[in-house]
């Protein structure tokens, strides 16, 4: 475990926007709004090449952020030797502001499946997600953030909140917390609760991190609202007002804007970008 008393906030509290590589010239002449940028990890594990030479140009700009979403902390099996060395020797070089993977899975036996799947939340997953976490960190030799999933279904077995598997897990591993509120506010429509109220019960003093994103609406097998964590489409104004609500709770925060499929041009990320600047304004006044 790394030191519990780790200050989660090194990323600007200000809004920060996922890199796409057709952006690189909008960004480098005009970033508006932007601060701080994102990427993938996994888009980054190559030798060399343009993505590499573009980052470390952007890296001498703005603060980075790398987000895994390839390690499967939530799988059965151990965490993959050779992606945890290769992680390694990104962080190493880039020394990114910030580090964040999802609770999920997506690893069974050899097979890498393209979803990030929920847990149940009990005794045994919450010792088996802290024991990959210490082993992530230990790896990279930083504390991470751990990011809440955006859920389709609940498991009968869970004796645990989200909110409360996310606090032990984030108590006995000394990590951080990335909260993304689009996923709250997904899994609350699907799930039937209330978003607001998972915010009061989320431990909010580990944040590091909160992300924004567009979802898709869809309608499951009865006809209720299904919605889909798609980050393909502007953000939703219930979910500006889901992160005004935690905002008041917990004051200024780097705030991502996500948009990574149906990417738009520049403006318009940057426009989303200027609306969580004017949120976290209306915090700071």
């Amino acid at each position: 475990m790394l030191d519990a008393t780790h200050h989660f906030d090194h990323l600007p509290a200000a809004p920060g926007v996922g890199y796409k590589p057709q952006h690189f010239s909008d960004i480098t002449s005009d970033s508006g709004s932007v601060e701080w940028l994102e990427i993938h990890a996994e888009n980054y594990m190559g030798d060399g090449g343009r993505p590499l030479a573009q980052l470390r140009h952007l890296a001498e700009r703005f603060a980075i952020s790398v987000h895994g979403v390839g390690l499967s902390i939530g799988g059965e099996g151990q965490l993959d030797p050779d992606h945890l060395a290769r992680l390694k020797h990104l962080v190493d070089w880039l020394n990114p502001a910030s580090f964040s993977e999802h609770l999920a899975w997506s690893t069974h036996d050899s097979a890498f499946l393209n979803d990030l799947l929920p847990l149940p939340y009990t005794d045994e997953t919450l010792t088996r997600v802290a024991d990959h976490v210490d082993q992530l960190q230990n790896a990279i030799g930083r504390t991470m953030l751990l990011e809440n999933p955006s859920s389709y279904l609940s498991f009968d077995e869970s004796t645990l909140s989200e909110p409360e598997f996310l606090d032990e897990v984030a108590r006995r591993t000394g990590c951080g917390l990335l909260l993304d509120v689009n996923n709250v506010f997904v899994s609350a429509t699907n799930l039937g609760f209330s978003p607001q109220e998972y915010i009061d019960a989320y431990p909010i003093d580990r944040v590091g991190e909160i992300h924004l994103g567009g979802h898709d609406e869809d309608h499951d097998d009865h006809g209720a609202p299904l919605l889909i964590d798609s980050h393909g489409r502007e953000i939703v104004d219930p979910v500006w007002a889901l992160l005004d609500y935690t905002l008041a709770k917990s004051g200024p925060k780097p705030a991502l804007i996500e948009w990574d499929n149906d990417v738009p041009e520049w403006s318009v990320l940057e426009t989303e970008a200027a609306r969580a600047e004017l949120a976290l304004s209306r915090v700071l006044a």
